[in-house]
């Protein structure tokens, strides 16, 4: 990180120096960490550039010019997703700098660290990765701005663009750079994306596929109509066979002749479609120009993005972008293959300090208190097992990024990590935090054959049902486990990744191990909601599969005598959402006692289906058409109003959402729904509020002003003042009977107190 530091090494310069919107952190779940291991593996000498101050080029130049190239990436975020919340608020934090300061990084980081490269190094390559560049590698629409952009290969004027988890694409590019190969001959990697002229003749031999419109019909073959005369057949061909026939038949023809289908096979000759090779196939997608303005080009675009994606049979694509001299075409090669367990092994097992960089210590040389970096306590006694993600939930981009097909480690090399936590880090308790990844219990399922994996198109393997090509037998994970916690000097080990509970059900005996051994009391699932509407445009499954895995939960909970729970998660505001399906969610949170004391609001993240959803008011998973009678419209929940509405029914308990929730109730010819019993949503009474909402992540918030029953005496009026949060009456100091005790926000459920009985959501 500095040039001291080469000094210590006797390095005159860097081979690669990796520029990264996040704090240096050598742990394998920060991907800066990840590619300079590995490439250190290869022999390559590597530098990092760790959230640099961006206002002059002299930051990049610290550590000299590289000898192959700058490797750029906004962080283990998007820098736009890391700056502003759902409702476009600026965060007040970020959990991958020191001390969870905001403002280290720039928006659109990617863009700012590139130019500031060139203008350090103008002759230094500039590749660009990580999720920012990743999501964005096509034009894609911009939630912040409200408009689809470039990609932001195009804005940034870099040289190449990788994505996905990229460690075999780097270590080609930069073994090839080595080499002293121009980076713009290099155009046959997987996972990268270029930009070319249209008639470069490095790019010949390839055959294209047009599919820059919708609803285009392609080659027709004329059909033989069976009621179609020979003299009409004829004729058609341009021959007269009357004198043929008169010859031929000298007796008069009936009046009347049978109707007779006469089956004419098609020849190989004349085939309807030329198959040409995948590996030698292009498929061209709408120009820029035409997306950012034709919302349903935009659908259709991401359709054929998000069909591409399987690297068994995934084509190469290309994009128009600039009009006149300036056009360019965006060429995005087809994903890369998925590492094997070797590979991640290898990948794992590199030498990682598993600690941030000794530069951010205190003064003890500690990680604490102002140089605290959030996110590595998060994940500082956690292992991550496995990647990508076959579930295609729309509103995620992990396929997009780390891909379908699940890559997962093995055994021994887990095993070595829970040990090497045990032994090397500081503060370790006997705790592991979590053994898992994108999802909890995914690791080493897959398809039943590579033939039929590498043939699938599907956008989820357990949507709407399981695939019943999909192994789902938890056998190794669950070996897994028990070789773990049976570690000495492993006291417990959490399960903290999210749990795709349609899948566990499947595997009781996985249930049954997981609740008796690695449940801390609660646990995280994601239903995302009860209603069939948006649950089919997020590719979710039924609340019956939830109601399933609760019993079995609750089952297994009373076996080995423990008061556990489940803590859901659910989205307000998801495209496909109407008013009364989010006002069924609420009933159904009312009436089993859950309140949620933190919201997710629908946030639509570059490249996801969702936000294709969003944007176009057109369901992508359906087909895309101009016809009105086909495809499918999408109720898109826009604008402040309705959205807080949507937020408002998962915080029904709240007072400050009432009067919202009373108007719309009485609007949706639901005002039965307001009143004082037990059977009601919300009551009739109004008690007086602030209007405002601090979360329990204070240092997330905006500080709530004081009341106007405070203003006044500095006292609160008897009455009239709630408990944070709570939205129970107040509390009865008049000697009013009936009225329940609140409870403090995050207050145990029932069972652990004596107060109403309840659970708080994730969200």
């Amino acid at each position: 990180m500095s040039r001291q530091e080469m000094d210590q090494l006797g390095w005159d310069s860097c081979d690669i120096i990796i520029v990264s919107g996040d704090a240096y952190v050598d742990h394998p779940s920060f991907g800066m960490a990840v590619i300079g291991r590995v490439l250190e593996a290869q022999g390559f000498r590597v530098g990092i550039i760790a959230q640099p101050d961006w206002s002059s080029a002299e930051a990049f130049k610290a550590l000299g010019a590289p000898n192959l190239f700058f490797g750029v990436a906004a962080g283990n975020m998007d820098s736009m997703i890391n700056h502003y919340t759902a409702d476009r608020k600026i965060r007040s934090d970020d959990a991958y700098t020191p001390g969870g300061v905001a403002g280290k990084r720039p928006d659109r980081a990617t863009l700012v660290y590139t130019q500031r490269c060139r203008e350090a190094f103008k002759d230094v390559p500039v590749i660009i990765g990580g999720i920012e560049a990743s999501l964005r590698r096509i034009a894609h629409y911009d939630y912040w701005q409200d408009k689809v952009r470039r990609s932001v290969l195009v804005d940034s004027k870099a040289d190449l663009l990788l994505y996905g988890n990229a460690e075999r694409a780097i270590v080609e590019v930069a073994h090839r750079l080595a080499r002293k190969e121009p980076i713009e001959s290099i155009t046959n990697v997987r996972g990268t994306a270029f930009m070319r002229r249209s008639d470069d003749p490095n790019l010949a031999g390839w055959f294209e596929v047009d599919s820059t419109e919708v609803d285009t019909p392609g080659h027709i073959d004329a059909l033989l109509s069976p009621y179609q005369t020979t003299e009409e057949a004829a004729a058609e061909q341009g021959v007269d066979c009357a004198s043929t026939k008169a010859a031929a038949t000298p007796q008069a023809e009936p009046a009347t002749k049978p109707v007779m289908l006469v089956r004419s096979p098609l020849q190989k000759s004349d085939s309807r479609a030329l198959v040409t090779p995948r590996e030698r196939t292009v498929i061209r997608l709408p120009a820029y120009e035409q997306v950012k303005s034709d919302p349903v080009l935009y659908a259709h675009a991401s359709r054929v993005l998000h069909l591409e994606t399987n690297p068994g049979n995934a084509r190469a694509l290309v994009q128009s972008h600039g009009e006149g001299h300036a056009q360019r075409d965006l060429w995005v090669n087809p994903p890369p293959i998925p590492l094997s367990m070797a590979e991640m092994d290898h990948v794992f097992d590199l030498p990682y300090a598993r600690s941030p960089h000794p530069a951010y210590a205190d003064a003890s040389g500690r990680h604490d208190a102002e140089t605290k970096i959030p996110a590595w306590e998060m994940i500082r006694f956690s292992v991550n097992i496995m990647r990508g993600c076959f579930g295609g939930c729309t509103f995620c981009s992990i396929t997009e990024h780390e891909g379908r097909i699940i890559q997962s480690r093995s055994e021994d090399s887990v095993i070595r990590e829970v040990e090497e936590i045990r032994d090397k880090v500081k503060g370790f308790t006997g705790v592991v935090s979590d053994l898992g990844g994108p999802t909890a219990n995914m690791y080493r399922l897959g398809c039943k054959t590579p033939e039929i994996e590498a043939a699938c198109r599907k956008p989820s393997c357990v949507y709407p049902g399981i695939c019943p090509n999909l192994k789902t037998d938890h056998a190794p994970l669950i070996k897994m486990y028990r070789r773990a916690r049976a570690l000495p000097g492993i006291k417990k080990i959490l399960i903290g990744s999210g749990l795709r509970y349609d899948l566990a059900v499947e595997s009781p005996e996985y249930v049954k191990e997981l609740v008796t051994h690695h449940v801390g009391g609660y646990l995280k699932i994601a239903p995302e909601h009860t209603e069939g509407g948006p649950l089919s445009k997020m590719m979710k499954p039924g609340i019956g599969t939830y109601d399933r895995f609760k019993a079995l939960f609750e089952q297994f909970s009373a076996e080995a005598g423990k008061k556990q729970f489940l803590i859901p998660y659910f989205i307000a505001a998801h495209p496909g959402t109407s008013d009364e399906d989010m006002m069924n969610l609420a009933v159904w949170l009312k009436h089993n006692n859950f309140r949620a004391d933190q919201v997710q609001t629908f946030y639509p993240s570059p490249m996801a289906t969702a936000t294709a959803m969003y944007h176009s008011g057109l369901n992508p998973l359906k087909g895309i058409s101009r016809d009105v009678r086909k495809g499918e419209k999408v109720d898109i929940v826009k604008g402040d109003k309705r959205r807080r509405l949507h937020k408002a029914f998962l915080r029904y308990h709240d007072p400050n959402n009432w009067p919202l929730l009373r108007e719309a109730l009485q609007a949706m010819g639901r005002a039965d729904l307001i009143g004082n019993g037990k059977h009601h949503l919300i009551p009739t009474w109004q008690p007086a509020t602030d209007g405002a909402y601090v979360s329990p992540r204070r240092a997330n918030s905006t500080p709530a002003p004081a009341p106007a029953a405070l203003k006044a005496g500095g006292q609160p009026v008897k009455g009239q003042v709630l408990t944070q949060h709570t939205g129970l009456p107040p509390r009865n100091t008049t000697g009013r009977t009936g009225l329940a005790k609140p409870q403090r926000a995050g207050a145990a459920p029932a069972g652990r107190s004596s107060g109403p009985a309840r659970k708080k959501t994730g969200r």
